[in-house]
């Protein structure tokens, strides 16, 4: 009875995984057409003959795109940086100290998970452009990071709690402060937290598209994801362009989800059930 279950659960992955990969195929497979065999009935599966022209075209040959990709690698990887640099000592200050209104502030993190980024993006663009920090980095990595952090506290605070408060306090003893405690005892605990974070806050910042779209009006600061949906217009589309350039788009996302999965899957479980 428990083999037959597992064989069961074991087809029904198999199939939810097809239908969610049937897409990221199709994708490919048009990039490697010729713009005729796209609409070819009926479909063919396969590109014959497969052709790079639209990833040597649009993509390497195409200023813009490369110039939306620098974009994106810049700001997520800012971002990433920003939002472990104060969620470690946030979540850690909340997992260790006794602060008042400890609970409240986490239920505010956890609300703010829950607001779309279209419900700030105008007061965000409003504030930004009196402080002139419209079209610069600066403005879309403070936008991608008011997104990240809250989550980032959530998935980090569990882990310190796991630290002893004995191992603290005999840190303290022999001499460390706050923050030395913090960075040799604390912080090596948090690391598959502090893997997960990175990942999530750069793959958040890197397809990121309202901020993008709206605190950006120049085409040299557009990150990648604005400059993907200007491929689209009224004057007529050419697919297999679009999927080059989206294909391109996907693949720090394929990739880190296949290197780090065990560190993003296993960190945000433990993140949801320790303390």
């Amino acid at each position: 009875m428990k083999g037959a279950r597992a064989w069961l659960s074991t087809v029904l992955g198999v199939v939810v995984a097809g239908a969610y990969l049937i897409p990221v195929y199709w994708m490919v497979v048009t990039s490697l057409k010729e713009p005729g065999d796209i609409f070819a009935t009926p479909p063919r599966l396969l590109p014959a003959p497969a052709t790079l022209g639209a990833y040597t075209g649009s993509v390497l040959g195409s200023p813009g795109v490369l110039r939306g990709l620098a974009n994106s690698t810049i700001i997520g990887l800012a971002t990433t940086l920003v939002t472990l640099a104060l969620a470690l000592p946030a979540a850690y200050g909340l997992a260790r100290f006794r602060i008042r209104f400890a609970n409240a502030v986490l239920l505010l993190f956890l609300v703010a998970q829950m607001i779309p980024a279209i419900n700030v993006a105008l007061p965000m663009f409003v504030i930004f452009s009196r402080l002139d920090m419209v079209n610069t980095y600066a403005g879309l990595v403070l936008a991608n990071c008011s997104l990240a952090l809250p989550l980032a506290v959530t998935v980090l605070r569990p882990y310190f709690l796991t630290v002893p408060g004995e191992v603290v306090e005999a840190a303290r003893v022999d001499g460390c402060g706050h923050w030395s405690a913090f960075w040799r005892v604390a912080l090596p605990v948090s690391v598959p937290g502090m893997v997960t974070v990175a990942v999530v806050s750069f793959l958040g910042a890197w397809g990121e598209f309202v901020f993008a779209l709206s605190l950006t009006t120049r085409e040299e600061m557009q990150p990648v994801s604005v400059v993907l949906a200007g491929l689209t217009n009224a004057f007529g589309t050419r697919w297999n362009d679009v999927m080059a350039v989206s294909a391109v788009v996907a693949l720090p996302i394929f990739l880190a989800f296949l290197f780090l999965q065990r560190f993003v899957v296993g960190g945000l479980t433990a993140g949801a059930t320790k303390g």
